[in-house]
């Protein structure tokens, strides 16, 4: 029983001898193949996920290459790549006397714009500058500057302002068309919300036509509603298309809080194009004003709803809603009943023989104009269409 013992011990000592030798002598092969095979995946996927690093003593790493992206993902990279150096950051400095005028306090405000030429033209809004002593704007290197007002105009919340820069540091941002916008198509915000600078987000036109109230409390027309989140300090940043086209200016949220709550609004970039001319060239708007001051829009046509007393429309014989006034009696009392009549309103289809169905192409129409000049409006009134001219009047 020993005997047997004892062969066995021995005979596994000799067996992990033996394979200890082997091991020893095919291991390299075994090894080097099996490494190769299971790395040529990853080295040929290495390049498109992250740069190659070799010891200090190789070649330099290849250039780094993009991330794997979705197609949607490209899209939001682009738009940021291409406009997100014409975004600015400013900050002013607001005196204001106590409620006394004894002392003078000093707050600070922040915003957003965006560069318009390499002349130092930037676009931001009205609010963002009201009443600032001090405006300092600073650009996507880093360099600050200070900034004076070119001019302002508070009926639409848009404001130029100016910078003394190297030319070669402002890259302008491209004015895009706002007229052909649909409700679900995808826009892109970027500015300095809470002082967090070139920051994007991304969301859809939540909504058209809307209407807002401007710091003059007159109402600004046209307005885009987006989701795009939008919070202090993101005012008069640009509001994007997916050709990183400047389709609208952020300008105000809908908030009991005073931040984002997915309901943000934009000037459009029909707007900007009538406004901004006019405040580089005088630094103030003069407006045409055909006097009508509210319309219905239907798919043929706009539909005059009031026109302002004794104003250009209204001397042209144009027609609004009628109020039609009913009696009557009850047993001893006499009831008066008003209801509004649309049916003698004039419809609008074409200024000066351009078709029109929306209130932004008639808007854009007339203030493509002088105040003095004559304008054609050609409207459906019972059943038949007359021309009808209109001299603009000049309007703030």
């Amino acid at each position: 029983m020993k005997r047997c013992v004892s062969f066995c011990i021995l005979s596994a000592l000799v067996g992990a001898l033996a394979a200890r030798y082997l091991n020893n002598g095919m291991e390299p092969w075994r090894s080097g193949a099996a490494t190769a095979q299971a790395a040529e995946p990853l080295i040929s996927q290495g390049p498109a996920l992250w740069p190659q690093q070799g010891p200090p003593q190789a070649a330099p790493a290849a250039a780094p290459n993009d991330p794997p992206l979705t197609a949607e993902e490209r899209v939001n990279v682009a738009v940021y790549d291409r406009v997100n150096r014409s975004v600015v950051n400013i900050n002013t400095r607001v005196a204001r006397g106590d409620r006394f005028n004894l002392f003078e306090i000093s707050s600070e405000g922040a915003g957003s714009g965006s560069v318009l030429d390499q002349q130092g033209h930037i676009l931001t809004n009205f609010h963002v500058v009201d009443g600032a002593k001090e405006i300092q704007v600073t650009l996507f290197n880093g360099n600050s500057y200070p900034a004076r007002v070119v001019g302002q105009d508070p009926a639409t919340d848009i404001a130029v302002i100016r910078i003394d820069a190297p030319a070669e540091s402002l890259i302008p941002v491209a004015i895009g068309d706002s007229t052909r916008l649909r409700v679900g198509q995808r826009v892109f915000a970027i500015g300095n919300p809470f002082g967090l600078e070139r920051t994007l987000t991304i969301g859809i036109v939540s909504s058209l036509n809307r209407s807002i109230e401007s710091p003059s409390r007159r109402k600004i027309r046209s307005i885009i509603q987006t989701d795009a989140a939008i919070n202090p300090g993101s005012s008069g940043g640009p509001l994007l298309d997916s050709q990183g086209q400047l389709i609208g200016m952020n300008t105000a949220i809908a908030s009991n809080t005073g931040q984002s709550a997915g309901v943000g609004f934009a000037i459009p970039a029909s707007a900007i194009r009538r406004i901004v001319p006019q405040l580089i060239q005088r630094g103030r708007v003069v407006r045409p004003d055909a006097g009508i001051t509210r319309v219905l829009e239907t798919e043929g046509g706009i539909v005059i709803a009031t026109m302002a007393k004794g104003g250009p429309a209204e001397q042209a014989g144009l027609r609004g809603f009628a109020l039609k006034t009913q009696r009557r009696r009850q047993g001893p009392f006499v009831f008066e009943q008003t209801s509004i009549d649309r049916s003698t309103a004039d419809r609008i289809v074409a200024v000066n023989n351009q078709p029109v169905n929306r209130a932004e192409q008639f808007l854009d129409l007339i203030e493509s104009h002088r105040p003095g000049d004559d304008v054609v409006l050609s409207v459906e009134r019972e059943g038949r269409q007359v021309n009808v001219t209109v001299r603009l009047g000049a309007g703030e």
